[in-house]
């Protein structure tokens, strides 16, 4: 393992001396934004941390290495690159093997984060169960990810274009506890409210250290999801976000589109349908979990 990770310098010393540390994924830069807003956003968000008092640690697949702490030369490379493959945890060993370049998913980033020792992942919204998974079987890896490795992740709750009911069914069956923060109500990405409440609720930082803290002691292997709405000035109607994803889903299925290639589409196609209000809600949902995450990083740290 030791040969296929590669800790950045600053981050390595953030952990050994016990600084928060935040784990980034890289897919937004690669697969969620055009350039130059995806490079922008990662970049917006390693300043957040480093302001906040935590070191960002933006995870990736470079050179046949697991990269943990990016170089901003690398981070580019991420962003204008056309050949980055998308890289679950399926799909590590085969991109490490063949010397690949890869932009590392929710499932990838948190078991890098996890062999790093990074206690806290902040990412837009987690994978989940596609809308008619059950002719598909399209169910995100990032859930059993959840399942088995544990490490916080703070989101938005799910990606709007998922069966978020279904996902929420399906978290609670794998044993992993969700968790509103400053919320009775489950949030669904670009909207503050999905209409179904949390299972969980907690309002401190120091309460979600806390529960991992509680969670590893027990032995348990899930990770904690910690879902923050996105900003009230901020949100988009979940109507009109429902509609363009009908139409988008719409589009996708005439179109034959498949596997990875599922959400890319939708949320590019809900890009184009909002006139690009979507993307900016994303950029400050995400950017808004960034903050809290660091909140939640320096808690652990402090615990530790």
């Amino acid at each position: 393992m030791t040969e296929r990770l590669r800790i950045s310098a600053e981050v390595r010393e953030a952990l050994e001396s016990r600084r928060p540390v935040v784990a980034f994924e890289s897919t937004i830069i690669s697969h969620g934004m055009p350039y130059p807003r995806n490079r922008d956003t990662a970049m917006t968000a390693e300043a957040i941390a480093r302001a906040s008092g935590a070191v960002p640690a933006t995870v990736a697949v470079l050179d046949g290495r697991i990269t943990v702490g990016l170089q901003e030369s690398e981070l580019e490379r991420l962003a204008t690159e056309s050949d980055v493959l998308k890289v679950s945890r399926r799909d590590l060993s085969w991109a490490l093997a063949a010397g690949r370049t890869g932009a590392t998913t929710v499932s990838a980033t948190m078991f890098a984060a996890f062999r790093s020792g990074i206690d806290v992942f902040a990412t837009g919204g987690i994978g989940g169960v596609h809308r008619g998974a059950s002719d598909t079987f399209d169910i995100s890896a990032d859930l059993m990810e959840l399942a088995s490795t544990s490490v916080c992740v703070v989101s938005a709750g799910a990606k709007a274009i998922l069966d978020i009911p279904k996902t929420l069914e399906m978290l609670e069956t794998l044993g992993v506890p969700v968790v509103g923060f400053g919320t009775p109500d489950f949030p669904a990405f670009y909207s503050r409210s999905s209409g179904l409440p949390a299972p969980l609720r907690v309002d401190a930082a120091e309460e979600v250290a806390a529960m991992l803290g509680v969670q590893r002691s027990l032995g348990l292997p899930q990770g904690i999801l910690v879902a923050l709405p996105v900003p009230a000035g901020q949100e988009i109607p979940r109507d009109t976000v429902d509609a363009w994803i009908v139409r988008a889903t719409e589009e996708l299925a005439d179109q034959g589109i498949s596997g990875k290639a599922v959400t890319p589409f939708l949320l590019s196609r809900i890009v184009e349908l909002s006139g690009g209000a979507s993307l900016e809600t994303n950029v400050n949902l995400y950017h808004n979990n960034v903050r809290l995450a660091c909140r939640i990083a320096a808690a652990c740290a402090k615990a530790d």
